[in-house]
């Protein structure tokens, strides 16, 4: 299991401006879902989430949000929040100061919100100084890593439930990478949440 599935207190320190967790002495949980929306997988998200009315916020990339507008006005319809995950889901560090400003202004045109989170997790502190101004820029504290090919579920599980406390941020996947560790991994999830009464909210 990768080391990283738990975000270290070091990487929270040194990036303290950041949103990695919430309240500990409160009992909700931040459930997060990258790189959507898609036509079929969002959905399946949105139904797996009603059966317990717990809510969530979707990190959407623009051009995948430019393609399927109907979901992202269901999204919010449910009561979900949407978040800017730039436009062609682009690294920070890979990616000048003016280009990635200019990636995540063009996903704004298409999703109008004050949340931000950089694919990946990839953002230069000359970034961040930025867009820090007009977005709360969101990490996490668990990652699910549904996107690995070779995930071991059963240990994926484990950890996401040992860690989880109240403030955890939660990453998973709406994307066709992540699906089959997602539909494994999610409902056995919210189960658990469910039943150990955490409230799940949007940021």
């Amino acid at each position: 299991m990768p080391f990283y599935q738990s975000t270290p207190n070091l990487f929270q320190k040194l990036f303290s401006t950041l949103f990695w967790h919430g309240n500990p002495n409160e009992n909700n949980v931040y459930l997060t879902f990258d790189d959507g929306p898609h036509p079929t997988i969002t959905p399946w998200v949105m139904a797996q989430l009603d059966k317990f009315n717990f809510k969530a916020t979707f990190f959407c990339v623009g051009q995948n949000a430019a393609n399927h507008p109907k979901i992202i006005s269901e999204l919010t319809a449910k009561g979900h929040r949407i978040g800017n995950h730039t436009m062609h889901h682009t690294k920070g560090w890979n990616t000048s100061l003016e280009d990635y400003i200019k990636d995540v202004e063009a996903c704004r045109q298409i999703i109008d919100t004050n949340l931000f989170r950089p694919p990946y997790g990839r953002i230069t502190p000359q970034q961040i100084n930025v867009l820090k101004k007009d977005y709360k820029i969101i990490m996490w504290s668990l990652l699910s890593c549904d996107y690995l090919k070779n995930l071991n579920n059963i240990e994926s599980l484990k950890i996401l439930m040992k860690k989880t406390k109240g403030g955890s941020v939660v990453v998973f996947h709406d994307s066709e990478k992540a699906e089959k560790n997602l539909k494994i991994l999610l409902p056995l999830y919210l189960q658990f949440l469910n039943d150990k009464g955490f409230n799940c909210i949007v940021l």
